[in-house]
């Protein structure tokens, strides 16, 4: 299905500007997406350069991730999580041993 999320227009540079993603230099901005909670937080950004292409799955991976950590204000999504993947409940007990509380074959890399 689609994704319904605010975009925006910025034909003065003057948001790309604040965001420090304007090259006075070229007079453009680089391709810059800024993931913003509610509460106008920046949450996440990415910034490319004019040539490079986006993962729109991966935007969205990310924004599903910090909607479940908003909900589970204890818990971390590792990375690669998805929704029904294990997350990881932070402690100092854990420093050092992440691995432990995620199931082997969870992840590609683990």
């Amino acid at each position: 299905g689609r994704v319904k999320f605010l975009m925006g227009s910025d034909p003065t540079g003057k948001v790309a500007r604040t965001y420090g993603v304007y090259s006075e230099e070229s007079g453009v901005a680089f391709r810059g997406r800024f993931i913003i909670d509610p509460d106008g937080v920046i949450q996440a950004y990415e910034v490319v350069n004019l040539s490079m292409g986006r993962n729109v799955n991966e935007l969205i991976r990310q924004i599903k991730a910090l909607q479940y950590i908003r909900e589970h204000p204890d818990e971390v999504t590792p990375a690669q999580w998805e929704p029904g993947k294990p997350t990881i409940k932070p402690s100092i007990k854990i420093s050092g041993k992440v691995g432990d509380q995620i199931p082997k074959g969870s992840y590609s890399y683990w």
